[in-house]
């Protein structure tokens, strides 16, 4: 039912009263447009606040793409014509009037980029997510919905299906394509349940991966093999259509994080916890009948936002997944996937009734002095996040079928609450409007329409850029030289082939003069025990005459690379140096071809006369 009443936007910001139906949040599902209406009105007021500041501050905007799905049935009516690549405009459809005069009325909407019908996934990839993975690899954090009414396209947009991967696994390809030869191994990071993350050393890490492995199943780097046999996952993203990001800092040490939840008549889930309960179905009181104890049903396990020690939002309790490949990483999104809340509508069987938050965590640590081992020290730990939010159908509840009596106040709602802090200069926000062009939605699509075409009008502060550690640059390409050079000599000495350290280890072990038997079998024995301390002085002696002998040759190593370096800046110097004085000789070479020209010029006209 329609009535007439103010827009959900704060008066002042619409230039007019608009014709705007009920909107509720039924018990099935939070509306997610009352959500982002709600998000709205509090980032419109804080744009408000940041034209108030110095006008020296930079400033950026929310940047919204349209994206139109092709009609179901041919022979359906259509309500949008895609104008232009920026432009489209909606067609009031027949029966339906759109001011008081009776008159149809024809309304045109720009955005950043609008998307027709041919456009590929991988197309859309590459405007919409691949700067915001940039970003996130240079310790940036970005904010990406897709948006829109039910059946409109949010999930294919998000998700994708096999043979056409959507927004989310190709920026889960893109990061591991980039990041793959830098990553940490598995537990040097480890978070603290604040919001942060530490730096373990090689020893911790590997306790702490022994340990996990004996209490419970890791999850290993899925093969291409395994990739296919998951008909969820198989051949989302072709080999051809790979991305990667070029510059990537070789001195840094990453690892990805994977969290997943899902925000659900205003409470929070986490989908990566194990044995929830689900949240649709209600408890059972002993009998056979299932009934509610409250009128207005809490599920159970929900979790709560907190603020870190630097202002920002987060989920307390939240599970935060170690991944270290794309199919790892989109198994446990698809593992989490499997758990959301889905009710059936009279618009789509399978509509979801909730918002699904995949939050990509990406940690960078830098190496140490000499590019050996990751930087013990928590300050240095840069952290940079990527949110992928598929919202829930933005129609009004009445025509769902899903009526509800409950409405969550904008300020109280979970999504305006997380995702404030891109509003204040955390992050590039992005937003996908997906539309499907038929008639029936033509009241919905309206809406959606609008509010996209405010959500253009937030102004969002710009990040700066994070500072950078002060070692000297190359440090792991030169303690991978080093390392080279060292095995190239112990192979040239006669010691084991290649630099694994286990053969080293196990080289140097067998070179050390042999234990003798220390069986007691007297216990006057006053020979074997002076015997066995006599051995293991031996094998002290020799062992520290290897360890100086590392010593010195890793030294001399090290020297080497330095007067390389050291030789190398005075060539680059020189070379400046004569470029320089080849300038200057070039310019000198004009300036007198100029002069002689001239004198040769003056002398004809001399002669001339």
């Amino acid at each position: 039912m329609e009535h007439e009443d103010t827009h959900p936007l704060e008066k002042g910001f619409l230039p007019r009263r608009l014709k705007v139906p009920q909107i509720y949040v039924s018990t099935f599902g939070a509306h997610s447009q009352s959500d982002l209406i709600g998000c709205s009105r509090l980032v419109l007021k804080k744009s408000s606040d940041l034209r108030r500041r110095e006008s020296s501050k930079i400033v950026a905007t929310a940047t919204v793409y349209c994206r139109v799905r092709p009609l179901g049935l041919e022979d359906e009516e259509c309500c949008i014509e895609v104008i232009s690549s920026s432009t489209i405009q909606l067609h009031a459809p027949e029966g339906f009037k759109t001011n008081r005069n009776g008159e149809y009325k024809e309304t045109q909407y720009s955005f950043k980029k609008v998307f027709g019908l041919s456009i590929t996934q991988i197309e859309l990839f590459e405007h919409v997510a691949k700067p915001l993975v940039d970003d996130l690899i240079h310790g940036k954090n970005g904010l990406l919905f897709t948006y829109g009414v039910t059946g409109s396209g949010k999930t294919f947009t998000m998700t994708g299906s096999p043979g056409q991967g959507g927004l989310l696994p190709r920026s889960l390809d893109m990061i591991f394509n980039s990041i793959g030869p830098y990553q940490a191994k598995r537990y040097v990071f480890k978070t603290d349940e604040k919001n942060g993350l530490e730096v373990q050393n090689e020893v911790d890490a590997l306790l702490e991966r022994q340990r996990r492995e004996n209490n419970m199943s890791v999850p290993k780097s899925s093969s291409s093999s395994s990739r296919q046999k998951d008909p969820e996952i198989a051949d989302m993203i072709k080999s051809e259509e790979a991305y990667k990001t070029d510059a990537v800092d070789e001195d840094s040490s990453y690892t990805v994080f994977v969290s997943y939840i899902e925000i659900y008549n205003n409470y929070i889930y986490d989908l990566l916890e194990e044995n929830q309960e689900d949240a649709i179905k209600p408890k059972w009181n002993g009998g056979g009948t299932p009934v509610r104890q409250n009128t207005e049903f809490i599920p159970p396990q929900s979790k709560i936002l907190r603020e870190d020690q630097n202002h920002n939002m987060y989920v307390a309790g939240c599970m935060e997944v170690e991944v270290k490949s794309a199919e790892e990483a989109f198994q446990v999104f698809w593992r989490g996937q499997k758990k959301r809340k889905v009710a059936n509508t009279r618009l789509n069987r399978e509509s979801s009734r909730s918002h699904s938050v995949l939050i990509v965590k990406l940690a960078q640590a830098p190496l140490d002095a000499d590019g050996d081992n990751i930087l013990q020290d928590k300050n240095q730990v840069t952290v940079s996040q990527l949110c992928l939010v598929d919202l829930a159908g933005s129609e009004r509840t009445g025509r769902t079928g899903e009526e509800g009596t409950r409405m969550v106040p904008y300020r109280d709602s979970k999504v305006t609450h997380l995702f404030k802090n891109y509003f204040d200069g955390e992050g590039k926000v992005r937003m996908v409007v997906c539309v499907n062009p038929k008639a029936d939605d033509y009241e919905e699509t309206l809406l959606v329409m609008r509010f996209a075409e405010m959500t253009q009008e937030v102004e969002v502060a710009r990040q700066v850029d994070r500072p950078i550690c002060g070692f000297t640059p190359g440090r792991r390409h030169r303690n991978q030289a080093f390392k080279e050079e060292l095995s190239r000599k112990l192979d040239e000495r006669g010691g084991p082939l290649g630099g694994d350290l286990t053969s080293v280890i196990n080289h140097l072990a067998h070179s050390l003069p042999p234990v003798p038997s220390c069986e007691l079998t007297d216990p006057h024995d006053d020979i074997t025990l002076p015997r066995l301390m006599e051995a293991l002085q031996n094998r002290h002696r020799v062992r520290q005459m290897m360890i100086d002998d590392y010593n010195e040759a890793a030294n001399r190593m090290k020297s080497m690379l330095q007067d390389l370096d050291n030789s190398q800046i005075s060539k680059d110097n020189f070379i400046h140096e004569q470029n320089g004085k080849l300038v200057e000789l070039t310019e000198s070479s004009r300036t007198a071809g100029q002069r002689s020209s001239a004198w040769r010029r003056k002398t004809r006209c001399k002669n001339t006369r």
